[in-house]
């Protein structure tokens, strides 16, 4: 599951090393492929790279059609909550990561005392990504990294990480047969992009290696410490279940509303079990990922930290949930929600939007944030609940 990448700024230009200007601008993504590939070599080596490195990284890189038709879908993030996390959460999978934190609490308590981020967090990513490590992808990286980079779409993400999973090369970390993974160019049993695997690998098991593809300490501490580098708070909680009242102003249940704890207490939202929220000032947004009848939760400053790992909601809400699943909580009550809108229709919906002035981004049936929050001022214009949950009534209300 690729994660969404953080933003990223070109690591380095090419006015370097004799590479001219015109030869810089041109070389940064699309235009002939074997020119693109001399500006990719030309940035490594000025980097200090190595040449013998470098050759080896770049022997065998094509493109590959396949990476991009991976980037223009992932139709997955069009399906329900519910239905997604059904699959990604099940009882298999929890069992498996329960014995995990199990084998490895030692090394899990290692990781917690040095980053501040618990076994669960980590173990979640770690199922969802490659169910720990027995599927860790199969596309060729410096490849996939390759195509992406050249392809204008988001080089200045990829460029970066292929400079980097050259460099992964060069360092003796991994050989080029070796780097298989996710289709973005992800790599390892948590799916590190190359820049990441530099940055924050660890050999953690003093093994001489750092090892992210079948070193699970290594893998476990390197993770710890990328999740700590995005603005962990050590101590703090990062999604809980809880119950909305029927009458909330759900014009305020919305990531973007960060409110204290007792606001929302005040309004009458308690803890899933019905007990009171706690009265403080810790700030919190509420996510009815399937509107006003369906599952709720509190998501706290941590859980900006899924949206980095992946800024799809339905992703990043079903770790957070399999994180706190993992750490003991009970299953959510899934409510009785409204059915939705299949991808066919969300597109219908999101055109609509757009004529009527929304910025949705791109029309791809995903209810992305934009589509969230233009259906909810909609909703709340046309007299529906504005939970930001759409649904045939009211997108049959839109024509």
């Amino acid at each position: 599951m690729a994660p969404s990448f953080t933003s990223l700024a070109l690591a380095s230009t090419l006015l370097v090393a004799g590479v001219s200007g015109a030869a810089a601008q041109g070389a940064q993504c699309g235009g002939n492929w074997n020119q693109f590939m001399d500006g990719v070599r030309a940035e490594a080596l000025a980097k200090g790279l190595s040449t013998a490195g470098v050759d080896r990284a770049l022997a065998n890189v094509r493109q590959d059609e396949k990476v991009l038709s991976r980037d223009r879908g992932q139709a997955v993030f069009q399906q329900e909550w519910s239905r997604f996390q059904g699959r990604m959460v099940n009882k298999d999978r929890l069992a498996r990561g329960q014995a995990q934190l199990k084998k490895y609490a030692s090394t899990f308590r290692e990781v917690e005392a040095a980053t501040g981020v618990p076994g669960p967090v980590i173990a979640s990513f770690w199922g969802l990504e490659t169910d720990f490590g027995a599927v860790l992808g199969d596309f060729d990286t410096l490849s996939a990294l390759a195509t992406l980079a050249h392809d204008c779409r988001r080089p200045e993400i990829f460029r970066p990480h292929l400079i980097s999973a050259i460099e992964l090369v060069d360092k003796g970390y991994l050989r080029p047969d070796q780097m298989r993974g996710a289709w973005a160019g992800e790599l390892g049993q948590t799916q590190m992009l190359p820049e990441d695997y530099i940055a924050f690998g660890t050999d953690q098991d003093g093994n001489g290696q750092i090892n992210l593809l079948t070193d699970v300490p290594d893998v476990l501490m390197t993770t710890g410490k990328f999740i700590q580098s995005m603005g962990w708070q050590r101590g703090q909680p990062w999604l809980e279940a809880i119950r909305v009242p029927a009458d909330f102003p759900f014009d305020r249940a919305a990531l973007v509303n960060k409110e204290p704890r007792r606001a929302f207490a005040e309004l009458g939202v308690t803890k899933s079990d019905g007990k009171p929220l706690e009265r403080d000032d810790v700030p919190a947004s509420i996510i009815l990922p399937q509107g006003k009848g369906g599952p709720a939760f509190l998501a706290f400053p941590n859980f900006d930290i899924y949206l980095q790992w992946n800024n799809s909601l339905t992703y990043s809400l079903t770790a957070a949930y399999f994180g706190t699943r993992l750490a003991g909580e009970p299953v959510v009550d899934m409510g009785n929600p409204q059915p939705g809108l299949d991808g066919d229709q969300m597109k219908v919906l999101q055109n609509k939007l757009v004529a009527l002035g929304y910025d949705v981004g791109k029309v791809d049936g995903i209810l992305g944030a934009n589509t969230r929050a233009a259906v909810a001022t909609e909703q709340g214009k046309r007299g529906f609940a504005p939970d930001g949950w759409p649904t045939a009534p009211f997108l049959a209300a839109l024509n």
